[in-house]
């Protein structure tokens, strides 16, 4: 059985961190992503004592939970999903539960790793990704109870935030700011077509509305990755065909955005303002400080961890979708 000394090792912290995590402990200020390592190695090294001491129901104890993030490299190293996964890990493991095992989608692509993966009882899932058609009802022939995060799947429980409002809200800032040439950072997913996104949607949606123009050349599709928003970017600040504005779709690509501008010795935000998306807790560190509208992840995975453990204990609810309140956070890059 592992010991708290074998957790706080993993987690590369002390294992009076580990105790505060695990009991909830306010005292000190302690980061989601040191929070989201504490749980990790707790999970990885199936370490099982509950924050609150409670043991698990022999019932609870047995059944096995997985999770499959939206993530296509570095799976743990993602600070928007494993926020998210901090929540659902906090709530599991108040039952006595933890998470068995993390795929992500791009993963379980491969079908072997995919029916390694479930070729025993998993009893519930938590699913951070759409998935194909093909996998998905694979899937839901295998577990009993699954709960999205922000997946387009209507016929189970989600959770999530409303994608269209606040990219909606984001254009607006930049706008009331006297901007009226923006663009977007974003990536297709699953669909293929960043302009079928809810998030370029509600970017388009309200620059209409204002009578603004959307200029394709301002559109640019980086799939989520850093490297490719970099590079797409210098090209745009090589043509000399830049906008006044970004709205970024991720902290992550906001910040992949700043660190082009600066590369191409452009101000931001005197020549071009840049505004994300999440509130990753390293966006307030970012040169400048990154404007973002912030979503309340960690409360996410709690939500989804909650509405899966009422399913399991018999809630027989038609699915629900719930929709947690984003907020603007502005700081030096708008």
């Amino acid at each position: 059985m592992s010991t708290i000394r074998e957790v706080a090792k993993l987690a590369n912290v002390s294992t009076a961190t580990v105790s505060r995590v695990l009991n909830k402990d306010t005292t000190y200020k302690i980061t989601e992503e040191t929070r989201a390592r504490v749980l990790q190695a707790v999970s990885q090294l199936n370490y099982r004592i509950a924050p609150n001491g409670k043991r698990p129901s022999r019932e609870l104890a047995n059944m096995k939970i997985g999770c499959v993030l939206s993530v296509t490299k570095n799976k743990y190293n993602d600070p928007y999903f494993m926020s998210i996964m901090s929540g659902v890990e906090e709530r599991l493991l108040s039952e006595g539960m933890d998470i068995a095992f993390i795929r992500t989608g791009a993963e379980l692509e491969d079908r072997q790793i995919l029916l390694n993966t479930f070729n025993e009882p998993i009893t519930g899932l938590i699913l951070m990704e759409t998935l194909n058609h093909e996998t998905y009802d694979y899937l839901r022939k295998k577990v009993p109870y699954i709960v999205g995060i922000d997946t387009e799947r209507w016929e189970i429980d989600n959770v999530g935030y409303d994608h269209h409002h606040v990219a909606s809200m984001a254009v607006r800032h930049l706008i009331d700011k006297g901007h009226s040439q923006i663009g977007f950072i974003g990536g297709s997913g699953l669909k293929g077509n960043i302009r079928e996104s809810q998030r370029y949607r509600g970017y388009y949606a309200t620059m209409h509305a204002a009578g603004l123009t959307v200029n394709p050349d301002w559109i640019i599709d980086c799939q989520w990755d850093e490297v490719t928003c970099i590079d797409k970017v210098n090209a745009l600040c090589k043509s000399g065909n830049l906008p006044t504005a970004f709205f970024a779709a991720s902290d992550l690509m906001a910040m992949a955005t700043l660190n082009s501008l600066y590369g191409n010795s452009v101000s931001v935000p005197d020549q071009v303002a840049v505004i994300g998306l999440s509130n990753i807790e390293m966006s307030k560190y970012s040169n400048p400080p990154l404007t973002t509208i912030h979503v309340p992840t960690k409360e996410i995975g709690i939500v989804g961890a909650e509405l899966l453990l009422e399913r399991i204990k018999g809630s027989t609810m038609l699915a629900k979708r719930v929709s947690l309140p984003a907020s603007l956070v502005e700081r030096s890059s708008t």
